[in-house]
């Protein structure tokens, strides 16, 4: 949780120190240079959210292409906006609501789940699980096939 805290802290602390910088190198100019960098990031990541929001928002809730290839593509401490713009999709919450961690699922259409743990927005871990294998009851057994 500590290293949780020192990264919320990094980026108001970096864009402080930046400021401070710009006006020791430039006065208002630098100031007024360096602001417009960080309002420029600022509206680029909120761009980037809301894209990944709109495309969300045009599929049902906890679905994904492929459960299968969702897994393979996972990877520790990714963050929950990371893994909603891989899949497209807002994960089922399967958690009590603001409870730590969460847990989302998102499912194909074969049955196959992937099973998502979130503490504080980064990815803990995660489980697939693939629907049980049905006899298969269109293959033909040896006494309906002559050939055999």
């Amino acid at each position: 949780m500590r290293g949780m805290n020192f990264q919320k802290l990094l980026v108001p602390v970096g864009a402080i120190v930046l400021l401070g910088l710009a006006w020791r190198s430039g006065g208002w100019g630098g100031v007024a240079l360096a602001g417009g960098v960080i309002v420029m990031f600022l509206l680029l990541h909120f761009n980037r959210v809301m894209q990944v929001l709109k495309r969300a928002a045009d599929r049902p809730i906890g679905y994904v292409a492929s459960a299968v290839m969702l897994n393979a593509k996972l990877k520790k401490g990714a963050t929950l906006m990371h893994v909603i713009a891989m899949t497209r999709a807002l994960g089922e919450l399967r958690s009590p609501k603001d409870e730590q961690p969460e847990l989302y699922r998102w499912t194909d259409t074969g049955g196959s789940y992937v099973d998502a743990v979130f503490n504080s927005g980064k990815l803990q871990s995660w489980t697939l699980t693939r629907p049980e294998a049905e006899p298969d009851a269109a293959s033909p057994s040896e006494e309906e096939n002559p050939a055999a």
